[in-house]
């Protein structure tokens, strides 16, 4: 299997929104820096009466990590499908056995394991403009992006320093930097947070979505996404769901078609070509997000499972969290609390038309992504489930 360079997650929107178990986290280490070795004993005894599972449990490689997974047999329930006709705009996926994840180091929060999950409905593609317009329309929601910023999201930011113009809504857009003026190992110099920026104007207020109504819709997060699912009669699919969609009933390949990038020199996905953030080539056609249903569908009728955009999931994000999921239908964590991360964040999937091998390789099957509920930007959609009755 292709090794791939350990890739750099995308930053969220500054300033950062904490929890007040957080907040209560960073005061025990500010207190550990005055009071000294007293203090640091107390604060790690602390740590570990709190977070003690998360401290101590070992990181292991994923071969060794999913040892007592290695012995399944993948399954698809072929004979599962429910009785009447699809909702519009679903296929079936009929749920089963398999390897969940990826065994390759570079991916240390995406241990290789077995999972089995239920079937269900998928859509057929992301949620575009014109199903997301609907929604609007009939409910006359408001999303994230569109709204002014309360400062009580952001504690640590001192009341003096929020002026009438860091309040006006933003969201988070890709902006090519010149030579030289970008770090990618920082993940800094291509990112704007725009204001303006929403799902009817993707690259600020002097944009539209007229002629793109086929188009993914972006710039929508992970609250905008269950309000969507709410008035839909449906749900973000678990992320168990959404690999096992997305492999298409193939085992353990690193793309929903297979292992080759370019099987007969033809992409098959919307990603970056050339050297990321400079250089697009455009060679599978797209410099931005393409409208869905640009390439072909996996086995299971599912287009864009990889590239195109981010698509959120149900779960919390904890990076060990494949160690001690179950085995039957995981439905992530309880809680988004990671020692890796600074704020609370649910799981993403798939990679975008940003992802380049030079950088971000998460369209890869079995990688995972993640961000903030409250955050959004122009590479970061949805697509939704739903049970069979």
């Amino acid at each position: 299997m292709k090794t791939f360079k350990k890739p750099h997650q995308r930053p969220t929107p500054p300033p950062i929104a904490l929890t007040p178990r957080q907040i209560a986290l960073r005061k025990v280490y500010r207190v550990l820096t005055v009071v000294g070795g007293i203090g640091a004993f107390l604060g790690i005894a602390t740590l570990f009466t709190l977070y003690g599972r998360e401290l101590i449990t070992p990181r292991l490689s994923p071969k060794l990590a999913s040892a007592k997974d290695l012995e399944i047999e993948p399954k698809i329930n072929e004979n599962n499908r429910p009785s009447g006709d699809a909702p519009a705009g679903m296929v079936w996926v009929p749920g089963g056995l398999f390897y969940m994840g990826i065994d390759d180091a570079a991916f240390d929060d995406a241990d290789l394991h077995g999972v089995y999950v239920d079937g269900f409905w998928m859509d057929k593609t992301e949620v575009t403009n014109e199903q997301f317009a609907k929604f609007v329309d009939a409910t006359k929601y408001v999303t994230d992006a569109e709204k002014p910023v309360n400062p009580r999201d952001f504690p640590e930011v001192p009341a003096k320093e929020w002026t009438p113009e860091k309040l006006k809504p933003f969201s988070i857009v890709f902006e090519c930097p010149r030579p030289g003026e970008y770090d990618l190992a920082t993940h800094q110099g291509w990112w704007d947070a725009r204001k303006g920026a929403c799902w009817k104007h993707p690259e600020g207020p002097k944009s539209t979505i007229k002629g793109r109504e086929k188009y993914p819709v972006v710039h929508i997060s992970y609250n905008d996404a269950i309000a969507y699912c709410n008035w839909a009669k449906r749900r973000l699919p678990t992320e168990a769901e959404w690999e096992f969609a997305a492999r298409g009933g193939l085992d353990r390949k690193l793309f929903p078609w297979g292992d080759e990038p370019k099987p007969d020199g033809k992409w098959m996905c919307n990603i970056w070509q050339g050297k990321f953030p400079v250089e697009n080539t455009r060679e599978d056609g797209f410099e931005g997000a393409a409208p869905v249903g640009s390439f072909p569908p996996n086995a299971f009728g599912l287009h864009d499972m990889s590239g195109n955009v981010w698509e959120w999931c149900a779960d919390w994000y904890q990076a060990t969290y494949y160690m001690k999921s179950p085995r039957n239908n995981p439905k992530g964590p309880d809680s988004g609390f990671d020692l890796s991360e600074v704020a609370q964040k649910r799981v993403q999937r798939g990679g975008s038309f940003l992802c380049a091998d030079n950088y971000c390789v998460r369209y890869v099957l079995g990688t995972r992504g993640k961000g903030e509920i409250g955050s959004s930007a122009n590479h970061i959609g949805f697509r939704c489930v739903k049970d069979a009755k």
